[in-house]
């Protein structure tokens, strides 16, 4: 299975960037997905998550700023991102099937490369 982003970008900030993440190889429409990205010298963080009941989960900076949505009939992930601000910088990552352990996500299945969103002030 294969994982491709798309729709990065540069921005200045106040603008916005739709994200896309295709999926091949693979049926995702029972799995939850996710977005991360990696800001520069940081470690990777969770952005948002979405299960197969179009139950969405978001980090607490890009509430109301950022919505993920899905498309399982095209097996399509994406991140509507909003109010774009100069601390959204960075790779973001789309990924797909969380494997639990003890009730909790604690990784994916596959995941993409990643696109560079770059926000400028």
């Amino acid at each position: 299975a294969q994982l491709v982003e798309s729709g990065g970008g540069s921005v200045q900030a106040g603008g916005s960037l739709k994200l896309s993440c295709e999926g091949s190889g693979y049926t995702f429409d029972s799995c939850v997905m996710a977005w991360y990205r990696r800001a520069p010298g940081k470690e990777r963080e969770l952005v948002s998550t979405i299960d197969k009941r179009d139950n969405e989960g978001y980090e607490d900076s890009v509430k109301g700023r950022f919505t993920i949505s899905r498309d399982d009939r095209n097996n399509k992930l994406y991140l509507q991102m909003n109010s774009l601000k100069t601390e959204d910088t960075g790779v973001y990552y789309c990924a797909a099937c969380a494997f639990f352990t003890g009730g909790a996500i604690t990784d994916y299945y596959y995941w993409g490369q990643g696109t560079q969103v770059t926000v400028s002030s």
